[in-house]
């Protein structure tokens, strides 16, 4: 297939890219080319979706198949409007972030309720309205992406804290979800669903674990020996301590947002999804990490001996 990937050059539209590419199709990448290089095998064109001609560019191409990643409502409509009648199958890359209902376990994405579409609001909010512009196309609603290429640096923080061992301070209640997803094995679904025409709106993460399956199955992985603290979120918050990602947090969802953290992906199953094990995320993570490519968002090792202590001391 002739496929197009608006993006391209950094993590999901990089991986996209690249899959597509291994797969024997010819790739053409179009973006800004500031956040990253155009993976290897592909043609890159430089556009700027933010003007009115911005994929001029392109000229008449036609192509199979193409992959949108983008935020703006604006840029896809533009998107949608130049390449009207030249594109064969559609593919928009959403986000799980589209829910309103954040709280109720096991949600499907057929039926779950949707935000109200922003053209300019928060990201979730943003991608609802882009999800409108589309008719017929593959609504491609990703989970929490890891593994090598992250830029969020979120599961970064856990693979780089579990490889240290020791006493590991982790949200309550180890029994909660957690639901994420590979960044290869969702390049590699989005590409395979294009090559089979599939449409649909599909959450696409791997089903979920409960957080400390995640951590002990990281854990042994990476040969670490690890014990954990599991704080309350009551503890957390009176400390200060950041939610999801950014300087002075915990990098995973906490209680109030278990909805989005398990839901029932069993339709992306039976539409191909498969999903690498877990202690393979891990490994290569580590493997990209020590490599000096990758960033880290959370805790210092300071910070969390810090809490360590106060948690200890809070307890008698």
């Amino acid at each position: 297939m002739r496929v197009l990937v608006l993006g391209g050059t950094q993590f999901v539209g990089r991986a996209i890219a690249a899959q597509a590419v291994a797969r024997g199709h010819a790739v053409t990448c179009a973006a800004r080319g500031l956040s990253g290089e155009r993976p290897p095998g592909t043609r890159f064109v430089a556009v700027d979706r933010d003007r009115p001609d911005g994929l001029a560019a392109l000229g008449r191409e036609t192509f199979d198949a193409a992959v949108d990643v983008a935020r703006a409502p604006h840029q896809v409509r533009r998107a949608l409007a130049a390449l009207e009648g030249r594109v064969g199958h559609w593919t928009f890359v959403s986000s799980t972030s589209v829910y309103a209902d954040t709280e109720t376990p096991g949600q499907r994405a057929e039926t779950a309720p949707l935000l109200a579409p922003a053209e300019d609001g928060p990201y979730g909010a943003a991608k609802v309205a882009c999800e409108r512009v589309f008719g017929t196309a593959l609504i491609c609603r990703a989970g929490l992406i890891v593994g090598p290429g992250d830029p969020t640096g979120r599961f970064g923080y856990w693979i780089a804290r579990l490889a240290r061992g020791g006493e590991v301070l982790a949200p309550a209640a180890p029994e909660d979800p957690v639901q994420l997803i590979d960044g290869r094995d969702l390049a590699a679904w989005i590409v395979g669903a294009a090559e089979r025409g599939l449409a649909g709106r599909f959450d696409a993460v791997a089903p979920a674990c409960t957080r400390r399956t995640f951590l002990e199955r990281c854990a042994d992985a990476l040969g670490s020996a690890c014990t954990y603290a599991w704080v309350d979120q009551a503890f957390l918050d009176r400390h200060g301590v950041g939610r999801e990602s950014g300087p002075f947090s915990l990098p995973l969802p906490l209680p109030d947002t278990i909805g989005d953290a398990s839901r029932d992906v069993s339709a992306t199953i039976a539409a191909g999804l498969t999903v690498r094990p877990l202690e393979e995320t891990a490994r290569d993570t580590l493997h990209w990490l020590k490599a000096g490519s990758g960033p880290i968002t959370g805790l210092t090792e300071a910070e969390e001996a810090a809490l360590l202590a106060a948690w200890r001391a809070e307890r008698g």
